[in-house]
């Protein structure tokens, strides 16, 4: 029968269409997809993802309400480009909410999590020793969403999840720095030594050591290019 031969597109509900579509180009974004200030236009974004141009549209404002990219008049749709002060802001922000959910994560994970979390910072101990930043890159994303799940604090993870840090680090990480930072290991290894033993405070003064030192790092060179 040539009935399973049809386009998979046409058991799709416009609504099922409008979610894929809508996750595939977040997660593009989120991962450095494009270059910050890149425009977007809805002919390529369609044939690339397979819908029309009226489920693309609504992504597209969907994701300008939530901050990804702009629309403007006579500029059309472009990934977001952050001022310096923006991308400080967002860093900050990202500074309170995780150093609270770390130390939700201290009182509330559970054997499984704390185990999940001791097997991340071995894979990001190798990946050091071997030279991998990729993968420790990979594990460093990975650890932090351990942090977020284990806290079990349903509030905090949504206020986190808005923040467009990953944009912030597409557009300011200086590729030109050693990776990973001096000390990151080290820094992760004392937030989970604090989860470990269930010590709430100082797993909130280790993460903000550790987002604050890597927010410093950061935008250390954009603020003094900014200053002169």
């Amino acid at each position: 029968m040539n009935s399973k031969h049809h386009d998979d597109t046409a058991d799709k509900s416009p609504s099922t269409r409008h979610s894929q579509a809508y996750e595939g180009l977040r997660s593009l974004l989120q991962s450095g997809g494009f270059a910050p200030g890149t425009r977007l236009t809805e002919a390529d974004l369609t044939q690339r993802f397979g819908v029309s141009r009226s489920t693309m549209r609504a992504v597209l404002v969907q994701l300008a309400q939530e901050g990804y990219v702009t629309s403007e008049v006579n500029r059309g749709v472009r990934t977001r480009d952050f001022t310096v002060e923006e991308a400080l802001d967002i860093l900050e922000a990202r500074e309170t909410l995780e150093s609270a959910l770390a130390g939700k994560a201290a009182e509330r994970a559970t054997e499984e999590e704390v185990e999940g979390l001791r097997r991340t910072l071995q894979f990001m101990a190798d990946c050091q020793a071997g030279g991998d930043q990729a993968g420790y890159s990979q594990g460093n994303r990975t650890f932090h969403q351990q942090v977020k799940h284990a806290a079990h604090q349903q509030t905090l993870a949504r206020a986190y999840d808005t923040l467009l840090y990953s944009l912030v680090m597409r557009q300011y990480r200086d590729l030109t720095v050693p990776h990973p930072r001096t000390g990151s290991l080290e820094e992760h290894q004392a937030i989970f030594l604090a989860i470990l033993t269930r010590n709430p405070d100082a797993a909130v003064a280790a993460m903000r050591h550790h987002v604050g030192a890597a927010r410093r790092a950061l935008l250390l060179r954009s603020t003094q290019d900014a200053a002169e």
